[in-house]
């Protein structure tokens, strides 16, 4: 008789160990590397966040400024990778990022980590990860990224590179919020990816390609572009309620609604919707509408199959996707970027766990659970 224990998708199974985050979903709380993220999107920046999930503390003034320099100096494109990334416009924009930056690691010469000094990976991974602003520049606009003198760091780089002109200090901070609350987020699918392949000892590249490759299933970090087409859809506010039970009645997915791992409210949801409502922009009642319908037919759902399985069912919630959308459109962004955004974000996560993968590695080497037929003896 086979006694081995199976967890569908790995489901409530401890994989690694980690300092850099901690998704508790009972209570809805994200915790970056001791830190309470909510309060680290609302103070600081984003290059401050990366330290500490690289240092391990946040960093003073002089700490700060040569980080920022650093990375700056590391996201900026010599003239044959511009070349070689234009070569890939006119294609699915993910899919152009993650065929860029696998492209560039191999142009660049990058190896397999295993059997070379720690330090030299890591100093790839920085590299790899700093050039997501001007990738996805490139890859938007055609041409070389502009210059942009003076900016204030990776946040402003990125939308300035997307939109085309120096953006306001109000979309900068928004965008930065955005950024840091999608920097990591415990062992998701494509941080798990990432970690699967550095423990192999391949090159960085080759591992946060990995993670790149999961976002182009619906399933992780694919929904705020279709939440913008869901308020398409619905049209005005008085229209919301009929089109979500509609939509239900059909079978028929809400797309920003529930979560794997929260139980509760997602605390980067409740945090971009204070960014939204601040934004006050063409989209926030209609918005605020739609969630409030479609939180109350779900409720309604959830307690009739509650009833009838007798037991309790958990509710579902607005989760971070939902009022990304109307942050992310409101400072600029086409939809059709949003994921090149969630990637330009949670590419320093994966950057990190690969350097952490690498700092003490095992080969990930789960079981599986045959269940054909036994050859007869």
């Amino acid at each position: 008789m086979n006694t081995q224990t199976f967890s569908a998708g790995l489901e409530g199974v401890v994989a690694c160990r980690t300092r850099l985050s901690h998704v508790d979903g009972a209570a809805g709380k994200l915790v970056l590397a001791g830190h309470n993220a909510v309060v680290l999107a609302e103070n600081n920046t984003i290059e401050e966040v990366w330290f500490l999930l690289h240092e391990g503390h946040l960093p003073d003034a002089s700490e700060l400024a040569a980080f920022k320099d650093k990375i700056e100096t590391l996201g900026r494109l010599p003239a044959d990778e511009v070349n070689l990334i234009k070569k890939l416009r006119g294609i699915e924009p993910l899919s152009a990022f993650r065929t860029a930056l696998s492209a560039i690691a191999n142009k660049r010469g990058y190896q397999p980590w295993l059997n070379r000094p720690k330090r030299e990976a890591v100093e790839e991974i920085l590299a790899l990860c700093a050039l997501a602003p001007s990738i996805v520049e490139v890859l938007h606009t055609g041409r070389r990224p502009r210059l942009k003198n003076g900016n204030a760091g990776y946040a402003e780089r990125y939308l300035w590179g997307v939109t085309g002109s120096k953006p306001s200090v109000e979309n900068v901070r928004a965008v930065e919020t955005y950024l840091i609350l999608t920097m990591d987020h415990g062992l998701n699918a494509s941080t798990f990816a990432s970690r699967v392949t550095a423990s192999t000892g391949a090159d960085v590249g080759a591992a946060i390609t990995s993670g790149i490759g999961t976002l182009s299933g619906p399933l992780h970090g694919g929904a705020p572009g279709p939440v913008l087409d869901m308020l398409d859809a619905i049209g005005s506010n008085d229209k919301a309620d009929a089109w979500v039970r509609a939509q239900l009645a059909a079978g028929v997915r809400l797309m920003g609604f529930g979560h794997r791992i929260y139980r509760t409210d997602d605390p980067r949801a409740i945090t971009l919707k204070r960014v939204a409502e601040r934004q006050n922009g063409p989209r926030i009642e209609l918005a605020k509408v739609t969630e409030q319908a479609a939180l109350a037919v779900l409720t309604e759902k959830q307690n009739l199959r509650a009833a009838a399985e007798g037991k309790a069912v958990r509710p579902l919630r607005v989760n971070v996707e939902f009022w990304t959308a109307v942050v992310l459109e409101h400072v600029g962004i086409p939809r059709e970027l949003f994921s090149s955004t969630f990637c330009a974000s949670r590419i320093i996560g994966w950057g990190e766990h690969v350097a952490e993968q690498i700092a003490d590695n095992k080969l990930f080497r789960p079981l599986s659970l045959y269940t054909g037929e036994m050859p007869a003896e």
